[in-house]
């Protein structure tokens, strides 16, 4: 074996090559399973007792031999290997693939932040999870308001009331009690109510709130303002009416209804056949809630509107199911490529 071994190591020393080809044929004839040199270590089991070590050793060195002089001629191939794959033409641009569609509601949110920003409202933002001040009491809430009880409102602790949010009112609340007036904010975001899913009602939902204090602010700076936001995000031609309403916050208070866009006002099943379709709650601020945010309601005035970003987007899109914007069906999300 002795001999087999010497007369191998001298194969291996003179094996060159610069095929492919040939390099897996020295690989099948030494190194694999079926090999030379593991068959010699199949035979080790026959050696004498006396000479095993000095056959180990001889058998260690050649398949080391043999393996090393394998990755020298392997790694000179490749490196001596060039590429003749037809890549085309490099210099055209590159056909990204599209990684998904833009929400709904992002499209409809954004779009009401650009277009009241471009009247100089700024965008606030507050936490989700409020205390009773921010929520309720600041904003004019009797203590026996049916929103403070436990099926409108999600309540995480009591005494004192910490709850998520059940509007973005609490953000103004905020920005009035750390700014100055001239103040002019929207606030859009998530809020939480207690209530039934359904087609057109979740326990989930987003709002935009906007609110304006300045000296002398008028119920007419309010109807001008919802009038232009309405012709900007529905058309031209869209038609506006204020209804008397009631908000513990607001006094006067009005509801805002725009003339259905999908008949024209001439009368259908979205609009229940009376041509006006409500987006909206408005109003001017409660003197009540500019002093308890520690604003002189004697010196100044000041109205406020808040709308659902789901209703607004159903009515704009035509969809008859909120539970739809919650689902991430991707069939449905695709639809929207074309508003981005």
């Amino acid at each position: 074996m002795k001999a087999k071994i010497e007369a191998l190591l001298n194969e291996v020393a003179a094996f060159a090559t610069d095929s492919k080809e040939e390099l897996e044929q020295y690989r099948l004839k030494y190194l694999s399973k079926k090999g030379i040199i593991p068959s010699l270590f199949g035979e080790f089991k026959n050696v004498a007792p006396e000479f095993r070590k000095e056959m180990g050793q001889a058998l260690n060195n050649l398949k080391n031999a043999a393996q090393t002089k394998f990755n020298e001629i392997q790694s000179h191939i490749e490196e001596n290997t060039t590429d003749d794959t037809d890549n085309g033409d490099l210099s055209l641009p590159i056909d990204f693939e599209k990684l998904g569609s833009r929400h709904p509601l992002s499209i409809v949110r954004n779009q009401i932040i650009d277009i009241f920003s471009r009247i100089g409202f700024t965008v606030s933002e507050g936490p989700e999870i409020e205390d009773d001040f921010h929520n309720f009491t600041a904003l004019n809430f009797p203590q026996e308001h049916p929103a403070r009880d436990m099926q409108d409102t999600f309540f995480i602790e009591k005494n004192p009331d910490i709850a998520l949010r059940t509007h973005t009112s609490s953000v103004q609340v905020r920005v009035m009690e750390n700014s100055k007036p001239p103040i002019r904010t929207i606030s859009p975001g998530r809020v939480f109510r207690n209530e039934a899913i359904s087609a057109r009602a979740h326990c989930i939902f987003h709002q935009v709130e906007g609110l304006y204090v300045d000296k002398d602010v008028s119920f007419a700076d309010l109807k001008q303002t919802l009038l232009y936001f309405a012709r900007e995000l529905f058309g031209e031609h869209t038609k506006i009416r204020l209804r008397p309403s009631y908000f513990p916050f607001t006094e006067p208070s009005a509801e805002m209804d725009i003339s259905c866009n999908i008949c024209g006002g001439k009368g259908c099943n979205i609009c229940k056949y009376t041509g006006w379709v409500e987006i909206l709650g408005c109003g001017m601020v409660d003197p009540n809630v500019l002093d308890n945010c520690g604003i002189n309601s004697k010196e100044y005035t000041g109205f406020a509107f808040g709308m659902g970003i789901e209703r607004i987007t159903m009515l704009k899109y035509q969809i008859d199911d909120i539970r739809l914007f919650f689902e991430n069906n991707k069939r449905f999300l695709k639809q929207f490529d074309a508003a981005l």
